[in-house]
């Protein structure tokens, strides 16, 4: 099965539960537009978060045998619409930003046995932490800071472009403590790193936005790891520019090989070899955004336009179906 947040035919806001087939299993309301939704190891427990800057989450038993229950970040936080369980399923984490310190980027920490109570936070190392991942140890967090500032009382208005910078901080989640930061390349300062995913040797791969001049944008997917800096996926002037410098979300295949980076702006799905840094196919999918993986080069992508497509690097795309939905950003397998 997958999930997906949604606008229904309804115009209402919800978490879509289907099958790869196209088949709606049922859905979980939520009471605004959100933006990822998180699962833990064991499939069973899931969190959808608020769009950025929103303040609400919904925790929910995928296969409904629960009532889902909302919670909330703290007053004077807000969510960036990502978070990460532990390995064990007893903690969540959760992007936010620390709005009246002068935006400074935490990571909340909530207890999943408890209703969701929120018991502490670590410092993300940057500003305007987006997509957290855990990594394979269990125990290091990876965590893309895009640099943005933003208020609740200005929406999604960005409030620091000129001395923006964006970071990767690679961060234990037990002790809070510091084990590696990379930023972007000097010149690239306005290249805001958002969404992650980590391949099968380690490697962290981001999808950027960028946000300075439209005829100069740099390349916007890359890759860094916890003994290497920021490294950006080699390409000609013409990618970038047909990505309209926008990444949309970030999925790793099955065995870890094949990254798939989805640019909803420049309506591509672009599927790169993660150990060669070679883009091996480009699907159009208009408005396609959502993308997880569902075998070992085979992935499943979202539209805002109701679509799904399966893809593969190796065979093509398969056959579409169309909900009666707007899908958002992201899209899971269970």
């Amino acid at each position: 099965m997958f999930l997906a947040p949604c606008r229904n035919a309804a115009g209402s806001y919800a978490i879509l539960v289907f099958t790869e087939s196209g088949e709606p299993v049922r859905e979980v309301a939520l009471p605004s537009r959100g933006h990822d939704v998180v699962l833990d190891q064991a499939g069973r427990q899931a969190v959808a978060f608020a769009r950025r800057p929103g303040t609400f989450a919904i925790g929910f038993d995928v296969a409904g045998a629960r009532s889902p229950a909302s919670f909330a970040c703290p007053p004077d936080r807000h969510f960036y619409g990502h978070g990460a369980f532990a390995p064990d399923g007893r903690l969540l984490y959760s992007t936010e930003s620390d709005y009246a310190h002068g935006a400074r980027g935490v990571v909340g920490v909530y207890d999943c046995t408890d209703g969701f109570r929120r018991i502490g936070e670590l410092d993300s190392h940057g500003i305007g932490p987006h997509e957290l991942i855990l990594m394979p140890d269990g125990r290091t967090l990876a965590i893309a800071n895009g640099g943005i500032a933003t208020h609740p009382a200005t929406g999604r208005e960005k409030l620091n472009l000129d001395t923006m910078r964006s970071s990767i901080s690679f961060v234990d989640r037990l002790t809070g403590d510091l084990l590696a930061r990379h930023e972007t390349p000097a010149e690239f300062g306005r290249l805001s790193m958002r969404h992650m995913t980590v391949d099968g040797s380690e490697f962290v791969w981001f999808g950027g936005q960028w946000e300075g001049s439209p005829v100069d944008v740099p390349s916007v997917i890359g890759r860094a790891s916890l003994d290497s800096a920021v490294e950006l996926l080699p390409s000609g002037p013409e990618l970038p520019l047909a990505l309209e410098g926008y990444i949309g979300s970030m999925a790793r295949s099955r065995d870890g090989s094949v990254i798939a980076a989805s640019s909803p702006k420049g309506g591509r799905i672009l599927l790169i070899d993660a150990a060669t840094m070679k883009i091996l196919s480009e699907e159009r999918l208009f408005d396609g955004c959502g993308v997880t993986g569902i075998g070992n080069r085979a992935f499943l992508a979202t539209s805002g336009a109701g679509t799904i497509l399966p893809v593969a690097s190796d065979t093509g795309p398969g056959r579409p179906a169309t909900f009666p939905v707007a899908f958002d950003n992201h899209v899971k397998a269970v």
